[in-house]
Formats: structure tokens, sequence, C-alpha cells
């Protein structure tokens, strides 16, 4: 009786054995529950280079959420989210999809894989409407539910046990032009999970636009996960098998797909009858010592990692070297300088000195005359308010020119993300700099307060009170001599009077020669002290800020290289 009810199951349609008399079944619709065999997971980090990358695009993801949209950053996570979900899953089991478009003849060399009847096949199309798995060794139920592949749908081929392909979960998915939309959607689901895939095409549509442009060249570095098989070579005369596969293997290279050949790594292409069986034993040997290595699911992962790097690529990796040099840092002191008036300060400052020069060694009536021309001639300048408004609303501008060119040069060549964050903060960090730059300038002005007399000035102001005597000694004796008080001799007082005069002004125009090598210094020390005190500013407010987002894009930039890897 057990005979008869194992061969009323034998027909290879499905993933359990038959039960015996008096035991319950499980519902058709239910996963059934596989035997509780040790299955080996990949279990802790991956190992290798693959480690190394995962690593560094988790911390490349991480260090990117505030500069970088989600969007863009979405299929690195899915990547990351994939690997982790592999990792726990089982090691001995390579999962391979069987994927084509329609007529291609796929479901038939799915079932001459498996030696068993299990997907249908036939003229009407779509033939496949859901992915059906069949696995030849037990501990692959993870897996399968990952695929999201129901237990109605699992099947056991009739050879499962003692073969070369033990370790093997290979899976028919519905085609890849299918017109019903779901099917379509479901054969993408299962490419994006599966560790390699056998590409099935046909002497018709091996050069088909949508199985190039949509699968094969997006997936191109997937060379190494990768079977293309040219299947019904039997319907071919002659050597157009041949001729057809040098064509799809030219079509294979223009999608950028390397071609395993010469033992370079890369796709195994090769051709097949499903049909009548011609090449599916080569097909079933390779895809056996491809199994056995289990490497498939590293290799995927890389492929998967080499992809999401060369979609950051653009968000990474700058066109030209950035940054920022001392010229760019001392061209903005510079403007900064010019914006707090650190040049007019020094000039004022040296007016100031010579100024106090003239005041301090000048003659009195000379003073005198000049305060006798500011009182007789009133200004007509300007009022002191709208001339300070004109200076501020100037000096804004300037300022937010500064900026504006040391942010412009130092994003230039930044990926656009990166740029714009530089750029930002530049002009957080420029808000209320105008302010700070004028509290800045009149502090240094009271700070510095009136300016320092040198050692000689005592001596010239007495020169020239001994000069303002001797003119008042000669005046009043000619004017003695004038009223009779005094004898006449006109000679002597006018040459003291004389010498009195031309005496003052002498000393005064010495005086002034001696004050400008120091009231330029005076001016100098000034604009000097006050250009340091602004660049500081910048330095704290702008600079800084902008160096600090400069450093985060190179670590990035560091972790997406080792993300990248050598290549």
């Amino acid at each position: 009786m057990t005979q008869q009810v194992e061969d009323q199951w034998a027909d290879g349609l499905i993933a359990r054995r038959a039960p015996d008399p008096g035991e319950t079944t499980t519902p058709e619709d239910e996963e059934p529950q596989e035997d509780d065999l040790e299955f080996e997971p990949i279990g802790g980090p991956y190992v290798g280079a693959v480690r190394g990358r995962l690593d560094a695009l988790r911390e490349l993801v991480g260090l990117s959420r505030t500069r970088i949209d989600a969007q863009a950053l979405a299929e690195a996570g899915r990547v990351l989210d994939e690997a982790s979900a592999r990792q726990r899953l089982s090691a001995r089991h390579t999962v391979v999809a069987v994927a084509g478009a329609t007529g291609s003849g796929k479901s038939t060399l799915f079932n001459a894989l498996a030696r068993s009847q299990i997907s249908d096949t036939g003229l009407r199309r779509p033939t496949t409407g859901a992915p059906i798995a069949c696995s030849w060794t037990d501990g692959a139920a993870g897996l399968l539910d990952r695929l999201g592949i129901p237990g109605r749908l699992r099947r056991r081929p009739l050879d499962s046990a003692g073969t070369d392909l033990e370790g093997l979960v290979l899976v028919d998915l519905p085609d890849l032009d299918s017109a019903v939309v779901s099917h379509r959607q479901a054969a993408d689901r299962v490419l994006a999970l599966v560790d390699a895939i056998v590409w099935v095409v046909d002497p018709e549509k091996y050069a088909d636009a949508v199985l190039h442009e949509r699968y094969l060249r997006p997936l191109a570095g997937h060379a190494e996960v990768s079977f293309v098989v040219l299947n019904q070579v039997d319907r071919l005369p002659g050597e157009a098998a041949d001729q057809v596969l040098d064509d799809l293997r030219r079509l294979l290279d223009e999608d950028g797909m390397a071609l395993g050949e010469h033992g370079e790594p890369g796709a195994t292409v090769l051709s097949v009858s499903a049909l009548t069986g011609k090449g599916v034993g080569e097909l079933r040997e390779l895809l056996g010592r491809f199994v056995q290595e289990r490497g498939a699911a590293a290799r995927r992962l890389a492929a998967d990692v080499d992809a999401a790097a060369a979609d950051l690529r653009p968000l990474y990796v700058a066109d030209g070297r950035s940054g920022l040099d001392e010229r760019a840092r001392k061209d903005f002191a510079d403007r900064l300088a010019a914006a707090v008036g650190a040049s007019a300060a020094g000039e004022a400052a040296e007016r100031e000195w010579q100024r106090n020069a003239q005041h301090a060694c000048g003659t009195p009536w000379l003073r005198l005359w000049r305060w006798l021309d500011r009182l007789c001639s009133p200004a007509v300048q300007r009022t002191r308010a709208d001339a300070e408004v004109e200076e501020e609303v100037t000096a804004r501008q300037r300022v937010e020119q500064a900026v504006r060119m040391v942010a412009d040069e130092a994003s230039a060549g930044l990926p656009a993300p990166w740029a714009q964050a530089v750029r930002e903060s530049a002009v957080r960090g420029a808000e209320g700099l105008p302010e700070a730059l004028d509290e800045l300038a009149v502090r240094e002005e009271l700070e510095r307060g009136t300016s320092p007399r040198p050692p000689w000035w005592p001596a010239a102001v007495l020169a020239q009170m001994v000069m303002t005597g001797i003119q008042v000694a000669g005046g009043l004796w000619l004017l003695g001599q004038i009223v009779g008080v005094l004898q006449p001799g006109l000679i002597v007082p006018a040459l003291v009077m004389l010498g009195g005069i031309v005496g003052g002004p002498l000393v005064e125009w010495a005086c002034a020669v001696a004050a400008r090598g120091p009231g330029r210094r005076y001016g100098q020390e000034t604009e000097r002290r006050l250009r340091e005190a602004a660049a500081g500013c910048g330095r704290a407010r702008v600079l800084d800020p902008v160096a600090t987002e400069l450093l985060r894009y190179r670590e990035v930039r560091e972790q997406y290289a080792a993300v990248a890897g050598p290549g």
C-alpha cells in the first residue's frame, strides 16, 4: 500500500512525500513544514572584501542622511537590508532564477534541468503566471519565504538525492515581457533577490530591446552570476546556431556584460535545445560546479554593491579639486577688510596722527586762521546720518559678496548635495556678520583712543612758544620805537620779529616731516589690527563651518572609495 502511494506522488510535481495512511495532510495553500535539518547560515558578518565594502556602505549611508535625499539612498539601503537578510539564511543553497521573454522556452528548459514536468509549458501565453521553485535539498524554506513563493509552488525533482545539483534552488519566473503587469512585477521582484540568473533567449528574440535595455544592460555588472543560454538551437540549420551565438556575444559586449572566456570572470554563454536535450547536460554540469563553489551569494552581493556605488558616484565624486586654498582665504579676508573699512581706518589714523602733530607743533596764528575758516565756511556735505546709512548698506553688500564668492569657490566641482551644503553653511555663518564687523570696528576705534605723541613733541611745542615769544617781543619793540618810547632802530627789531615769523612755520614744517613716518606706521598698525580682527571674525563664522562641511565631504568620499573598491 505504501509503495502504491509513493508511486502516486512520484511525478515530480510536489515537494513533499505522500502521507501514510492515518496521517493528517497539510492544506494545499499552506506552506509545508520541511524537516528540521541543519543548514549552514552565512552567519555573522561577511568576510573579506565584501564585508569591508558593506561596512563602508553602511557608514556612508549614515554620514549622508542629513545631506542627501532619502530617495537617492534607497537603493543602497535596500542592498544593505538584503545583505543582512541573505546573511541569516542558508549558505548551502544557491538560488538561481530562470528568466526569459515570452516563447523563449525557459519553462521547458526549467523542466529539462529538473528532469521533471514541473512548470507548465504550451502555446498559450502567458504560461507561467507566478514563480515556481524547485529545490534539490531540504533547508531552503527560509530562502523561498524571502522570495515570497508559497508552499503550493515549491517542488522537488525526482532525482534530488545524490545528484551534482545538491544545494540548487531553481526558480522559473514569469515572462519578462508578459502582457500582465503583475507577472512582470513578480519577475522583477525575484530577480532582485536571487543569487544567480539564467537568461534564456531564443533565435527570434535574442536581440529584443526590452530584454537588453531593461535587464541585461542594467545588470551587466552581475556577469559573474549570469548564464546566457541561447535556447531552441534545434530550429537553426547548419552553422546558423554559431552565427547567432556570436551575434549574441556581440550584443552582450555592447551591453557592457563581461563574457567568461579564456579563464576570465564573466557571464557564461552557451547554446542548448531544451526540447531535444542538446547542451542541457553541459548546463547542468556548469550549474553543479557553480553551486558547489557556494560563492554565488557573495558575488551577487558584490555586484549589487558595485551597482549601488555606480548610482551614487555623481553624489560623491567631485569633478575637480575642491576646497579652500590660501589664496581663497586671503581674498576673503581682503574683502572683509574692505567691507569693514580697514584701509580707511588706517588712513584716518594716519591723518589723526598728523593732525595732532599740527595741533601740537603748529603756530598759534595758523591754528586761529584755520578755526576761523571752518567757522566762516559752513559744510555743504550731506548729513552724517545719511552718510552712515549709505556706508552701512555698502558694507553689507560687500560682506554678502565676499561670502558668496568664497562659498562658490569652496563648492566648485563638488557634487550637488555637498556643494549645496557648503553654500548653506556659508550663508548661515554670514547671518549677523555685517553687524559683528561693525561692532568690531567700533571696538577697535575705542581701544585705539587718541593717537600717542612722540617724545620730541614737547620740544617742538617749546620751540613754537619761543618763536611766538620772539614775534611778540619784536613786535613790541617796533611798536615802542614807533610811538617814541624807545630809540629809533627799525632793523634789529624787524629782524627779530621776522625771525619769529619765519621760525614758527619752519618748526611746524619740520614737525610735519618728522611726524610723517610715525604717522604712517601708526596708520598701518591700525589697519593691520582691524584687518586681522575682521579676518578672525570671518574665519570663525564662515570659513570654519565651510571647512567642516568640506571635511565631512572628504570623510564620505573616503567611505565611497571603500564602497566602490579598487576599480
